[in-house]
């Protein structure tokens, strides 16, 4: 029979019992709709971090002390004192740094008018507004001459000033940080997302550490590369110049560690593409639940149709004939699944994406697996079913009851 004939016939079939069908197909609507979701939102969530980590600085490299060592116990790393401002201007006259950030950081009671919250506080230099990749939304930020010479000035970040009700008219008034007066000259653009990048109070370094840390190392050294190019160089240069600054010996531990927003973003691919598999292979279990259901169906049909089937053979009908047969009805109904399946994935995607704000993301490569697989289902579950209906005796079930 011609592959339109048996089409036509299969569907004439599947529509005579249309809620049998209509159940039967839900395993695999399911089953596709949530792999479609599923992916879908490990690739979102993926693309989402991306962009909070693109967020926190252009070719972004961050230098990070080492650990403490005592006399019985051994520090977390960073929690070292091994980095100073001094490794900060000699990693500023390297070839390929674009600017430098060192930081000291804290955390205190910031007091503006009847509002306050504790609110992490920064001490560092002009630099930052560069590395870290900040717009002003209104005021000025930090100066050299602010950091030269000490002075209460203070630039906070968007939810800081959120949180403050403070709005472009508060540039020029005092704010109290540790209940010390400061000059607020700026409040930053806000990047959003979900994380602290917002929430923060700028101060310069030397202030930082004259009235609040009192300390002559810094927390961290944040810097930004020309280029992106110049990433995995600049890396190296920095590695030669501390272990020279430091006294390191060759093969030694290093008192300090470098990491890119290369390496940050390879981590996360990583851990979105086993998150991504694993969401996936969960959501197949639905598929092949329906694959079963199909299988248990056809093997219903083909005992109801025992007569059917002794008939058609009795007049001519080949038994690869019923076996086309039975094998196109049991993919109209994996296929047909498959393709709502697809859309109310989409639609899911849609609205959980618009939900957690990382937009709609779409991978057609998603959708042609998905439906792959829910063929590939309709295959595997529907042969058995079909070659037990083409091996039927055409005598034995004519007499069939």
């Amino acid at each position: 029979m011609r592959l339109i004939d048996l089409l036509r016939l299969a569907l004439g079939r599947l529509g005579t019992g249309k809620l049998r069908t209509a159940l039967t197909m839900l395993g695999i609507i399911i089953g596709v709709a949530s792999v479609v979701a599923l992916v879908s939102v490990a690739q979102g969530a993926t693309k989402g971090i991306s962009e909070q980590l693109n967020a926190l600085g252009t070719n972004l490299l961050t230098v990070t002390p080492g650990f403490s060592r005592g006399t019985v116990t051994r520090g977390s790393f960073g929690s070292a004192t091994t980095l100073t401002i001094d490794d900060a201007s000699a990693i500023a006259g390297l070839d390929g740094v674009a600017a430098v950030a060192p930081e000291l950081t804290t955390s205190e009671l910031v007091i503006a008018g009847t509002q306050n919250e504790t609110a992490r506080i920064i001490g560092t230099t002009p630099g930052y507004l560069t590395v870290f990749a900040y717009d002003m939304w209104t005021g000025a930020f930090l100066n050299q001459a602010s950091v030269d010479n000490n002075l209460r000035v203070a630039v906070i970040g968007g939810t800081t000033a959120d949180n403050l009700n403070l709005t472009q008219s508060s540039i020029g008034s005092t704010i109290y940080i540790g209940g010390l007066p400061f000059d607020l000259i700026g409040i930053m653009q806000s990047k959003g997302g979900t994380g602290t990048q917002d929430d923060e109070v700028i101060v310069p370094l030397s202030t930082m550490r004259e009235l609040f840390v009192g300390s002559a190392s810094v927390s961290t050294i944040g810097l930004s590369a020309t280029s992106q190019d110049d990433i995995s160089t600049v890396s190296g240069e920095i590695t030669a110049l501390l272990d020279q600054r430091h006294g390191i010996a060759a093969g030694a531990s290093a008192d300090f560690s470098i990491t890119t927003q290369a390496q940050l973003l390879g981590t996360v691919s990583s851990v979105s593409d086993v998150l991504t598999l694993l969401l996936a292979g969960i959501a197949s279990i639905s598929l092949l639940v329906g694959g079963i259901g199909i299988m248990n169906i056809m093997l219903v049909s083909v005992r109801e149709r025992t007569r059917e089937i002794g008939i058609r053979k009795a007049i001519g009908a080949r038994g690869r004939d019923i076996l086309s047969q039975f094998l196109v009805e049991a993919l109209s109904l994996s296929l047909a699944g498959g393709a709502i399946g697809i859309g109310l994935g989409v639609v899911a995607s849609l609205g959980i994406g618009i939900y957690a704000g990382w937009g709609f993301v779409f991978n057609p490569i998603t959708v042609v697996v998905a439906l792959g697989f829910s063929l590939m289902v309709g295959i595997v579950f529907g042969v058995w079913p079909a070659s037990q209906a083409a091996r039927l005796d055409p005598v034995v079930a004519l007499r069939y009851e």
